[in-house]
């Protein structure tokens, strides 16, 4: 069983247009799609699809349509009563793949709701081999949460071991005080995360390592590092590895790297390799991208071709 954690889970409306956005200018769309979103949700519908056990922990208010979206989905979920529908997010796509967003920041939540969520979180997740702690906060919860929600969760008997993706003053609190055992930035979060830039001299996979490794495993576990068409990078204590995806298609990049996370631990659950995890990783990530919207790839959409996997030397 793997747990997610979505605090401001989102509609995600996406619009598909026939040739390339033109700002102040009116176009018709020529698709449009709504799925349920918010990224541990896409990492538990990813999850749910490849034939892992999975469930989805989220704030929903019991008048909110979010539920019947999400229920339509096949996606099993605990929900902790709210005040206030999940918000809506839109992603414009053009044909080349090129994506613009635009995420609205959430309904507020009061402290009794973050109270109510960690709660949910501690009692679902208890037995489960990893929790996720993925997205940003909405409004009026701390910076802080995910360290309350991580000391609350391991401080219960059979606790799992914790992923978190997010970015920014949250991923910041986390590294500083929550000790997870994997991170999954992307190269620029995890830039922002250290304040460290990366180094243009040398490969961009040994530049993000050479940065990682001031975290790893120090502050964090792991770190699973995802450089958008270039690949990915995994850091732990033991080593680096560097894979480069497959021919992609680029139709939304749109829940790329939340199904590059959920394919990581697809391939952890199953015992395998880091080498293997990497691999998976990519794979699940280059289908989402080759994907219309946010849907959730399954492994018969996998892309063939070779995702080489090689080790980084740490310094």
């Amino acid at each position: 069983m793997i747990v997610t954690l979505t605090a401001n889970p989102s509609l995600d409306r996406t619009v598909g247009l026939a040739e390339p956005l033109r700002t102040g200018e009116v176009q018709t769309a020529l698709t449009v799609r709504e799925d349920a979103g918010g990224k541990g949700i896409n990492v538990t519908r990813v999850l749910l699809g490849s034939g892992e056990e999975s469930r989805a922990v989220l704030p929903l208010d019991p008048d909110d349509p979010f539920g019947v979206v999400l229920r339509a989905a096949g996606v099993p979920f605990t929900p902790v009563a709210v005040h206030g529908a999940a918000r809506a997010n839109l992603t414009i796509a053009d044909p080349a793949g090129v994506t613009t967003k635009v995420n609205l920041p959430g309904v507020e939540r009061t402290s009794a709701d973050g109270a109510a969520l960690i709660d949910a979180v501690v009692a679902a997740s208890r037995g489960a081999r990893w929790l996720v702690l993925a997205g940003s906060l909405p409004p009026g919860l701390p910076d802080t949460f995910y360290v309350d929600v991580i000391a609350a969760v391991r401080s219960s008997q059979d606790a799992p071991r914790i992923a978190v993706d997010t970015s920014g003053p949250a991923l910041r609190a986390v590294v500083e005080a929550g000790t997870p055992d994997l991170i999954k930035p992307n190269d620029e979060e995890l830039v922002e995360l250290t304040g460290v830039d990366l180094d243009p001299g040398v490969p961009l996979a040994e530049a993000v390592t050479a940065v990682a490794a001031r975290l790893v495993p120090a502050r964090v576990g792991a770190a699973f590092v995802t450089l958008g068409g270039a690949g990915a990078v995994l850091i732990t204590a033991d080593g680096a590895w560097f894979g480069t995806p497959p021919p992609t298609r680029v139709r939304s990049t749109v829940g790329a790297g939340d199904s590059s996370l959920a394919g990581f631990l697809l391939a952890e659950a199953s015992g395998a390799s880091p080498e293997e995890c990497v691999r998976t990783g990519i794979r699940y990530g280059s289908a989402a991208a080759a994907l219309a919207g946010t849907q959730a790839p399954t492994p018969h959409d996998l892309l063939p071709g070779d995702v080489p996997v090689r080790a980084l030397a740490l310094k």
